[in-house]
């Protein structure tokens, strides 16, 4: 059985038609070449057709293929961040997020897809020819307007479909107008072939322009469509001249669409462009209606005639619409020329900042809230961060000062629990350049505390701690404020971390005063939480443990999941350290499933780091195996180094445990080597008990020798060693357990740890605890769904049955392969059977 690669293509909404040919030629191409470049005006299909070729070539690429849509980047540098946010990649402290992504692509066979790179093309080439420097199997799938003119890069002109003659009256594009008039509901028309024929010739075979005229054709037939458009041909070929024909008979179709609607339809299409993102019916309500020329009952009957044309895409998710990129621009171009682009931007940030708010202070602020309660919050929050790019843009455009700052207030908290901070910092940056004279102070202190949150997580210690001083001294002038409590709070890491303990500990005790006073349990949680860590640092295991049970109780209270992740792992690293293995699985294994909800990732490859540290101790090896494998995958994939060495750190316990030292000294060399690249320092105590311990049972020579290998082997063949080690003490490429072959070469191979080792740890653990565990993982609905899967169903049949969307179970196969380290759906399948999961 194959593997199923992973891929984030989205499905196609109707059947793709024609360039057979392209297909072919295009599939060879992206296997062979580094570069290719779909290039062709507006509208020729190119999107369509990559979908189409990443698709079909997805066997080839083993580590998936991956979709990065640049249309709605506007701003160069947040390319680096779109394509991480796509990858999983998380920045952190000061290393560039283009480390982290070489990271997670560097030794893997993956195909990345850039789709609308012509408004980036400098970024964009700088980006991917150094990519493909770093990254020798790296692929990339291009489409532009522009070539990117980079060494290596191979341009891909798309072509037309073709056209109807006399000898191939059934032509690619005849076919296609076809189809898709079928589905816009038009009849017979087939029964006027002459003039099917004559409106593909008339545009030119261009795909978005046949698109529009057959959703037209339930109304006009093909022979009036024809008709209109060679007038409005004529009429624009008075344009441009130094444009391309086609993009002129682009140009057309779009405007000969729009002069095709009625008055109200116009006005709203117009108004719709201020979006960046999908948007609902009641975000266009608010936006767009006015009370005059669109009132707010008409939107939806006018929205409905814009899908009905094709101007506007409809998704079943929620009830979601979009604009195609193209229309977008045309759209807010006429929004220019009728005058109504500051009041319809400006009214998109107040919306959108309303909308944020609401958000942030229903998920965040209620003090005792249940989660499911607070999710939905959080879920609505993530799908207007596109919206909130766009509105901040144009605070800092129109000096809105006040709602733009008051907007990044209320997506950080968004951001915050995903990990990801990197945004705000310039976000934050931008708005505190602008005229503040009439922004409120307390806002203007707040603003400076969270630019130190996400500066700290960049390790910009001290630049962090004037601001917060600025931001705590500001905000405590004003009435408390969950955002004081949160101030604090990062104060605290601060300046521990830059070793102010007396300020930390004075700061501690505001917070802890200021929380109480006001029933702030989130602040609280986090105060009981640093008295723990600094309990466990003065040595007093005991007290850590009182702080870590009055954490637990007030996360539990307040129902904040984020807390209550962060109290479970803190609990698990008291309960380790007091030699309670048994508690600290507990609690780790506890946090994970939430950290996975809360989609922190770079958070769960810390506690499964913690697990598989903690399994070793307990001599439960297959399950340390089984979760540092996939805490180190989770670290690849959102380039967190300092994860690596987490799980390096964990493996040498692991090696050790198993009475390997030659793989724990490996592992911890690995580790410190990593560390010190990383500008850490301080290694653990743990390393010199270590190294003591191999010196005395292998000798002074034989550790020098096998520190110096480890510290200059890749990381991933380091991990893989340990990783690969079966229950005879061999691996499986025959080393004995002294860690050593024939070959000495092997000790400096480069390896990088893969996805699918991962998947063949999960596939080849056995035993009952293990089946359990496994089991345990897994929610209601995800055992169901692995149940239908023994059946061989389609992710549309398997949605079918449970009345769900085929989305809604793609995500939950995702899920339960990430879960149990499989790489595909058959695996699944079978490990439901042995479970009992297929009902038979």
């Amino acid at each position: 059985m194959t593997a199923q690669v992973q891929h984030n293509l989205p499905a196609e909404p109707n059947r793709f038609v024609g360039r057979a040919r392209d297909v072919a030629e295009l599939c060879a191409l992206v296997r062979g070449e580094r570069v290719v470049t779909l290039s062709g005006v507006g509208g020729i299909g190119k999107t369509r057709l990559s979908l189409r070729v990443a698709a079909t070539a997805l066997p080839g690429f083993t580590d998936g293929v991956w979709l990065v849509q640049l249309a709605r980047v506007s701003d160069p540098e947040l390319i680096v961040k779109e394509m991480a946010d796509v990858l999983g990649v998380r920045e952190e402290g000061s290393e560039r997020l283009l480390d982290g992504l070489r990271v997670r692509l560097r030794g893997t066979r993956t195909l990345l897809l850039l789709d609308n790179c012509e408004h980036l093309v400098e970024p964009c080439a700088e980006l991917v020819a150094g990519l493909i420097a770093d990254c020798p199997e790296l692929r990339f799938l291009l489409t532009s307007r522009e070539p990117l003119r980079i060494p290596g890069e191979l341009i891909w002109r798309v072509p037309p479909l073709d056209l109807p003659d006399e000898c191939h009256p059934d032509a690619e594009s005849v076919l296609f107008f076809v189809e898709r008039a079928a589905a816009a509901g038009a009849r017979a028309v087939t029964d006027s072939m002459p003039d099917v024929i004559r409106l593909c010739r008339a545009l030119d075979g261009l795909p978005l322009a046949l698109e529009l005229a057959a959703a037209r054709s339930s109304l006009l037939s093909p022979g009036r469509i024809a008709d209109r458009i060679g007038d409005r041909f004529r009429l624009l070929t008075t344009g441009d001249r130094t444009a391309h024909a086609r993009q002129r008979t682009l140009l057309a179709t779009v405007e000969w669409s729009h002069d095709l609607l009625d008055h109200k339809e116009r006005v709203l299409l117009r108004r719709l462009s201020v979006f960046a993102g999908r948007f609902d019916l009641d975000l266009a309500e608010q936006v767009c209606a006015d009370g005059g020329l669109l009132r707010g009952s008409e939107v939806l009957d006018v929205l409905s005639g814009l899908v009905d044309k094709s101007l506007v895409l409809h998704h079943g998710d929620g009830g979601r619409y979009h604009l195609l990129d193209t229309i977008r621009h045309y759209a807010a171009e006429r929004l220019r020329e009728a005058g109504e682009e500051a009041r319809l931007r400006g009214g998109h940030l107040q919306v959108i900042c309303a909308e944020m708010e609401r958000c942030y202070e229903a998920g965040s602020l209620g003090r005792r809230l249940s989660w499911p309660a607070r999710a939905v919050h959080f879920a609505r929050g993530r799908t207007l961060l596109d919206d909130c790019r766009a509105a901040i843009d144009w605070a800092v455009e129109s000096g809105s000062a006040e709602l733009g700052l008051r907007l990044a207030r209320a997506a950080l908290a968004i951001l915050a629990v995903r990990g990801d901070l990197r945004e705000s910092i310039g976000w934050y940056e931008r708005l505190l350049d602008l005229d503040l004279s009439d922004v409120p102070a307390d806002l203007i202190g707040v603003a400076k505390g969270g630019l130190a949150f996400g500066l700290e997580t960049r390790d910009e210690l001290d630049r962090a701690a004037g601001l917060l001083e600025e931001s705590i001294e500001e905000q405590k002038r004003h009435p408390y404020t969950h955002w004081l409590g949160v101030t604090y709070g990062v104060a605290l890491t601060v300046f521990f971390r830059t070793g102010q303990s007396d300020t930390a500990l004075r700061h501690l005790r505001e917070l802890e005063a200021a929380a109480a006073g006001h029933d702030d349990l989130f602040n609280l949680t986090t105060a009981r939480i640093a008295r723990l860590n600094l309990a466990l640092f003065q040595g007093q295991p005991r007290q850590a443990q009182r702080f870590g049970e009055e954490a637990l109780a007030l996360a539990m209270e307040s129902g904040h999941h984020w807390t209550l992740a962060r109290a479970l792992t803190h609990l698990g690293a008291v309960a380790e350290a007091r030699g309670d293995l048994e508690a600290a699985m507990r609690h780790h294994a506890a946090a994970l499933p939430i950290l996975e909800e809360l989609d922190n990732r770079v958070e769960l490859a810390r506690c499964q780091a913690k697990v598989g540290r903690v399994a070793a101790r307990l001599h439960d090896f297959p399950a340390a195996r089984r979760s540092l494998a996939a805490s180190l995958v989770l670290s690849r994939q959102t380039g967190r180094r300092s994860g690596v060495v987490r799980a390096l750190v964990a493996l040498s316990v692991l090696a050790q445990a198993e009475g390997d030292l030659d793989g724990a000294v490996l592992a911890a060399a690995a580790a410190s080597a990593l560390r010190e690249s990383i500008g850490q320092h301080d290694a653990p105590a743990r390393t010199q008990e270590l190294l003591s311990l191999a010196r005395d049972k292998l000798g002074e020579g034989r550790v020098a020798l096998l520190w110096a290998s480890g510290t200059e082997q890749e990381p991933g063949a380091v991990a893989r060693r340990i990783l690969d080690r079966t229950s005879d003490g061999r691996t499986s490429d025959g080393r004995t357990s002294d860690g050593w072959t024939s070959d000495a070469a092997d000790l400096h191979e480069p390896a990088v740890l893969s996805p699918s080792l991962s998947a063949s740890l999960f596939v080849s653990l056995s035993g009952p605890a293990v089946r359990e565990l496994r089991n345990a993982t897994l929610t209601v609905r995800e055992r169901e769904i692995a149940g239908l899967l023994t059946e061989g169903l389609s992710n549309r049949a398997v949605a079918a049955q449970l009345v769900i969307s085929p989305a809604t179970v793609a995500r939950h196969v995702a899920n339960i392969m990430e879960k149990l380290g499989f790489g595909s759906r058959a695996q699944i399948a079978v490990w439901a059977a042995e479970h009992g999961l297929d009902n038979r």
